[in-house]
């Protein structure tokens, strides 16, 4: 039977950065982690295209919290206490510098997840961290101010123990053991499928700011939207996807979507439209894109306002003028299901925060247990923000257990 003073279970981001700092903290603390893999930190490795995306460069909490469909109002707090600049401060104290991207993604300069892996690795040995690879935890029970927890390989008593597996069905079955209640994970962060021949042929075509409603719902969003080979990607449908990935998930992805495609009302339009009847007059609709529309996807909407390829401007009549102007701004197209957004696959679902005091990260229904990361009913939308609650998390319960 072996001790600790401190078992950290899951070795991702939350986990390491958590273990890092207890030790660092106390280096009094015998602390360890246990991976049920043969290496850890494999969601640090994909994350951004094997860039990693550390976190997201927003530096005031309370508009940080609002890319966060479940976690919002619990993370003010928590971002009051380590917050963006205190990720980046962290980092560049080790030397490794981030950088901000156009989009305010943050990345290491090196441009290598590597570069972030060999930190934690580095900084866990230094401060003599157990890593235990192999290890997948069994069961977790209290016994006497301490945790028994039984693994694959052996069993293990310690004072204090972090859950930090992220989405995973059995660990959150061991913490419902206990007395936890698990929101039900479901899908978020994915990409919508569309058959529609107004997409059909011109994957790879961004607009670059639109509005989308999900139709019969409140659900809304803006910003740029790729047309792929099976539908619609980029911010504005991923956005979508997790503020609405519990009731999208209710209708089984299948539901209907309204994009306006220039962010301007259909009557503006339509007077802007009648407007370049006049100034046109001589020109083919077919080939004159307007409003700042891909000439690709400005050709298929035309055709869709059955306007055919040798109609000059002149020649609209008022209902073609009318259709164009409803594909431009209340086009509707119907999902059909849903595809995962290459690596940065995120699920909504996890401890029910109700049960977490956020000043602490610890249970509220068991002394010295604590949770870091994903295994939270915590989710972001894409752009560092997961690993900046995971790093805000971690640090915490880390002062409070290294105490």
């Amino acid at each position: 039977m072996t001790q600790y003073d401190i078992i950290i279970v899951g070795g991702g981001a939350a986990g390491f950065f958590a273990a890092i700092n207890c030790a660092e903290q106390n280096p009094n603390l015998k602390v360890a982690i246990l991976e049920r893999g043969k290496e850890g930190l494999q969601k640090v490795k994909v994350s951004g295209g094997g860039r990693c995306n550390v976190t997201h460069a927003e530096f005031i909490p309370s508009e940080l919290v609002q890319n966060y469909p479940r976690g919002e109002k619990e993370l003010l707090g928590p971002f009051h206490q380590f917050m963006t600049g205190d990720t980046i401060q962290w980092f560049e104290d080790r030397d490794v510098a981030l950088k901000i991207e156009d989009d305010g993604r943050m990345f290491p300069v090196s441009n290598s997840s590597q570069t972030i892996i060999d930190c934690f690795l580095s900084e866990a040995k230094k401060h003599q961290v157990d890593i235990l690879y192999n290890h997948a935890l069994k069961s977790l029970s209290p016994i006497e101010n301490q945790w028994l927890l039984e693994t694959s390989q052996g069993d293990f008593f310690t004072e204090k123990v972090l859950m930090a597996t992220g989405s995973n069905p059995k660990i959150w079955k061991l913490l419902e053991n206990l007395g936890h209640t698990i929101s039900q994970p479901v899908p978020s962060l994915f990409t919508f499928d569309i058959k529609d021949k107004r997409i059909a042929g011109i994957p790879g075509v961004v607009a670059l700011d639109v509005e989308v409603k999900v139709l019969g719902t409140n659900l809304y969003s803006e910003g740029p939207l790729l047309i792929t080979h099976v539908g619609m990607s980029a911010p504005a449908i991923l956005k979508l996807s997790a503020f609405g990935a519990i009731e999208l998930a209710k209708r089984n992805y299948n539901f209907q979507i309204e994009i306006n495609f220039i962010k301007q009302s259909y009557d503006d339009c339509f007077e802007h439209l009648k407007a370049l009847k006049q100034d046109l007059a001589k020109k083919l609709v077919l080939k004159s894109a307007q409003f700042e529309l891909p000439k690709r996807l400005w050709q298929k909407l035309v055709l869709a306002s059955h306007v055919n390829d040798d109609v000059r401007w002149a020649d609209l009549n008022k209902s073609q003028l009318e259709a164009l102007a409803s594909q431009l701004t209340k086009a509707i197209f119907q999902v059909t299901g849903k595809s995962t957004f290459k690596e940065e696959f995120v699920t909504a679902g996890g401890v029910n925060l109700k049960e977490v005091n956020f000043k602490t990260f610890e249970s509220k229904h068991h002394n010295n247990l604590y949770f870091a990361g994903e295994i939270l009913n915590i989710d972001a939308i894409t752009g560092g923000f997961n690993f900046q609650n995971a790093w805000s998390g971690a640090y915490i319960a880390a002062c409070n257990m290294s105490k």
